[in-house]
């Protein structure tokens, strides 16, 4: 397999980690290099994950920055420790790398927080209402692009299916359980899908309804991943085809208050169920 042109999502967290690491220190590139007898090409270079960083290494940077944070250093350790190449990798060639780094950023985190507006959630959506989403296209996607997103989209449903899988946390709006994608026939499947999948024990669904009115967040799709430790969480925002990722710990406080609110004005699970089943009665 040719190594990617783009280093991977988690490969370029580590490096803003390290980064951050060294900032936290005081010590410029020149003063990192010298300090790390390397060259301040190689700082840069791993600070933007494009160069690869062994575990031992990891542990030798943060001794060098006086890093005492030691869950911390054992956190990254684990990063660039980890050498699984995921199923997200056989689309490589064949889709925009941000699919990728999101398929990634969800295999590797310790749970998910998913809050949706208008669409059902990528890790639960059907072939048929992912084809529906991806035909709405402007312009319309080549075919082979076409079949890879819908085929990556649905293969999305691992993380939470898999062993071991991660608490997944679904706030998802009435108004998305209700839009016709696809037609009648297509949400009727799709919710059919959606409430075999509450029933799993890592899995919680609560529906924000019509009535609940206007709330934080209510503009846009939010990913939240827990990392190992809480400084290591990720929001990734589906506010365009690119999508973004958010490290920072005014980003991550933000978001998670978001989360929490949005959570305290839906239904509980138990109601959110009854209102997709009557949602299905009325197709």
């Amino acid at each position: 397999m040719p190594p990617r042109s783009r280093p991977t999502a988690r490969q370029q967290r580590l490096g803003a980690e390290l980064r951050k690491l060294r900032e936290d220190a005081g010590l410029s590139t020149e003063q990192a290099a010298a300090l790390l007898e390397t060259k301040r090409t190689v700082i840069t270079s791993t600070e933007a994950g494009r160069h690869g960083v062994s575990p031992e290494r990891v542990r030798r940077i943060a001794f060098r920055y006086e890093c005492t944070d030691q869950a911390l250093v054992d956190a990254l350790v684990a990063m660039c420790g980890d050498r699984t190449t995921g199923w997200w990798e056989e689309y490589r060639d064949l889709l925009p790398a941000t699919f990728l780094d999101i398929a990634e950023l969800e295999w590797h985190a310790e749970g998910l927080r998913v809050s949706t507006m208008t669409h059902m959630p990528g890790q639960f959506q059907t072939d048929a209402y992912a084809r529906a989403l991806f035909q709405a296209a402007i312009p319309p996607l080549p075919d082979e692009e076409f079949e890879a997103r819908v085929a990556h989209r649905v293969q999305r449903h691992q993380v939470v299916d898999r062993p071991g899988a991660p608490e997944y946390v679904l706030t998802i709006h009435e108004a998305a359980l209700r839009i016709e994608v696809g037609g009648r026939s297509v949400l009727r499947s799709q919710l059919r899908h959606l409430m075999t999948a509450a029933d799993r024990d890592n899995v919680t669904i609560q529906a924000i309804p019509f009535f609940a009115g206007a709330f934080p967040g209510s503009g846009q799709s939010i990913l939240y991943a827990h990392g190992q430790i809480p400084a290591l969480d990720t929001v990734q925002l589906d506010r365009s085809t690119a999508g973004e990722f958010l490290y920072s710990g005014a980003h991550l406080c933000k978001y998670r208050l978001q989360l929490d609110q949005m959570r305290r004005i839906a239904l509980e699970h138990r109601k959110t169920l009854d209102l997709m089943h009557t949602i299905y009665r009325s197709l």
